[in-house]
């Protein structure tokens, strides 16, 4: 019975390209999209202090405390730990120290 297809060509579609040239575009852009924000979210954590005893991440605007050996605790945690802290900070923006300020330095 010779039917004119090869064998094999049921594995293949009818424009003959393989299978892994058919998968999905959107699917592939989700996926190196999900790739990127977790790469990068990843680099913003390991910027930032936790705090040494809740695990949070500090809020923008809120102090933080940092002690002997790398210790940071936030202002929650500040409070539970009878150790002076050696000094505090305040939690920034990622754009601190990467803005421009204008000065006017025109004579008035």
């Amino acid at each position: 019975m010779a039917t004119g297809k090869r064998e094999g060509a049921a594995a293949r579609p009818a424009n003959n390209l393989p299978m892994s040239a058919l998968q999905d575009p959107a699917r592939e852009i989700a996926e190196l999209e999900l790739a990127l924000l977790r790469r990068g979210m990843d680099e913003r954590a390991a910027g930032l202090g936790r705090c040494s005893r809740c695990r949070r991440s500090p809020l923008i605007g809120e102090r933080v405390y940092l002690y002997e050996r790398e210790r940071v605790l936030c202002e929650l945690c500040r409070n539970l730990d009878r150790e002076a802290p050696g000094r505090s900070r305040l939690v920034h923006t990622p754009a601190f120290g990467h803005t421009l300020r204008i000065i006017d330095q025109r004579a008035a």
